[in-house]
């Protein structure tokens, strides 16, 4: 199961113990990590992304779920990542993105205090008991929650919705007085406009999964060139 993955420690040190017993676990084979981040909690409320001694795949995921929990944990003061981290606080802080409801970081941000530390990771895991027991062992709080389905259900039924309403406005539009139909007009064009709104939500949503999914598949590309590259 694809789930988010939020570490929180209460120190740097501790934090990095955390984040290489996850790539441990990565290479033992009982979890798949697609990205990974060290998130740092400053006492005037900023963050940053550490880099720490290796980039990891941090950025890979840019514009999708990882990179918009990165955003959304670093809160609204601001977080601050440094370029080579390769992601953007524009295309980070969307909740819809991140797939995970808000209840989720509501509970890391009550734990990621100032100068408090968090792994966060985009994980596939069987099972909890793994990550459970090294991050506890290291004094790190567990808080996981797995990635909705991408839909576009919802934009879909109020494009077709609204594309009724349309179509009776202009019916009326039709048959309207001089002095109803700019009215009408008026509110044609608004609610046109809402629907060229809704109608990027269903693109924007298909983009993101498409860009999540060729995302994971490089992650994975990548793993298995590394693991061949050793066997040989």
């Amino acid at each position: 199961m694809d789930r988010m993955l939020a570490v929180v420690f209460d120190n740097e040190p501790k934090a990095y113990e955390g984040r290489k017993a996850l790539l441990q676990l990565d290479g033992e084979g009982s979890i798949s990590i697609y990205a990974y981040a060290v998130l740092a909690k400053h006492a005037d409320g900023t963050a940053t992304v550490k880099q720490g001694d290796d980039s990891g795949p941090i950025g890979t995921l840019l514009g999708t779920s990882f990179g918009s929990l990165i955003g959304l944990l670093g809160g609204p003061v601001g977080l601050a990542i440094g370029a080579s981290a390769g992601l953007g606080v524009g295309a980070a802080a969307d909740l819809n993105n991140a797939r995970i409801g808000e209840d989720f970081i509501d509970d890391v941000t009550k734990v990621l205090l100032p100068n408090r530390v968090a792994v966060i990771a985009e994980i596939e895991e069987d099972w909890t008991t793994p990550v459970d027991t090294r991050m506890e062992a290291i004094g790190g709080s567990v808080f996981r929650r797995a990635l909705s389905d991408v839909k576009q259900t919802i934009h879909e039924e109020n494009v077709a919705a609204m594309k009724a309403d349309l179509a009776q406005m202009k019916a009326e539009h039709a048959k309207a007085h001089a002095d109803r139909k700019a009215k009408l007009q008026e509110k044609i064009n608004q609610l046109d406009s809402k629907i060229q709104a809704q109608l990027q939500k269903v693109k924007d949503a298909r983009e993101a999964a498409e860009r999540q999914a060729q995302a994971k598949v490089r992650v994975l590309e990548a793993k298995a060139a590394v693991a061949k590259s050793k066997a040989s």
